[in-house]
């Protein structure tokens, strides 16, 4: 598989993400507010398994993408591995433990307030993943 294929394949995931992220930032997470408690616990159950049908092969192929590339050990690789960790960390221990309370029903008004606030950071990791695979697909 040559290595322009690769960061191709690389930079339309991450574009996937970023689109993705941005409609669950600006849209899907802002709009829990709008719900009662019990459609709430209805939606968000129907929410987080057909996201997950789209969100967790993106998630995927973008590790298993990374970890090809940063073999190549180019400072590209380097920082976008690092970033994809950064994500995957950001995700597990902030949104998880949200989600989670949300689906046992023991979540909070500040829960979903802090989706949205802190999922600001999640957009800024996939933007600066999209722009380093960017400028390492535009230099090859």
């Amino acid at each position: 598989m040559s290595t322009d294929f690769i960061w191709l394949s690389k930079l339309l995931v991450d574009f996937g993400l970023v689109v993705l992220i941005l409609m669950v930032q600006l849209i899907v997470y802002p709009s829990f507010k709008f719900y009662d408690r019990e459609s709430l616990l209805y939606w968000h159950k129907l929410y987080k398994t057909r996201l997950a049908v789209i969100v967790i092969p993106l998630m995927f192929a973008q590790v298993i993408l990374s970890v090809i590339i940063v073999w190549n050990l180019s400072t590209y690789a380097i920082i976008n591995g690092i970033l994809v960790v950064g994500v995957w960390v950001s995700t597990f221990i902030q949104f998880v433990p949200i989600h989670n309370r949300i689906t046992n029903e023991s979540y909070k008004e500040l829960d979903l307030e802090l989706l949205v606030k802190r999922n600001w950071v999640r957009v800024a990791i996939w933007v600066a993943i999209f722009s380093v695979s960017l400028l390492q697909y535009n230099t090859i």
